[in-house]
């Protein structure tokens, strides 16, 4: 794989969760430097309401290696899009 930048860390967590979880991802909220690679938070679409602001959305953590392959994910959160963080 050619020269690993964040912004291909962070789209092969997008495309590989998106496929594995069948939600659409909305974007990528931190990517960290590992040991081994990296980790990547990712928050999806898990569930569509009327109105918007009522989705049921989740953090993913993402890990992928040093060549750039994904080799885990677990969800860490789920919450509402409307659900501020303090």
């Amino acid at each position: 794989m050619a020269e690993l930048t964040l912004a291909k860390v962070g789209q092969v967590a997008l495309t590989e969760l998106e496929e594995l979880t069948g939600c659409p991802a909305e974007g990528v909220t931190a990517i960290d430097a590992t040991e081994d690679g990296w980790s990547v938070d990712v928050d999806v679409r898990e569930l569509a309401r009327v109105p918007e602001t009522t989705d049921v959305l989740a953090t993913y953590r993402v890990t992928i290696d040093g060549g750039g392959r994904m080799t885990g994910y677990r969800r860490v959160r789920r919450y509402l899009r409307a659900q501020v963080e303090d």
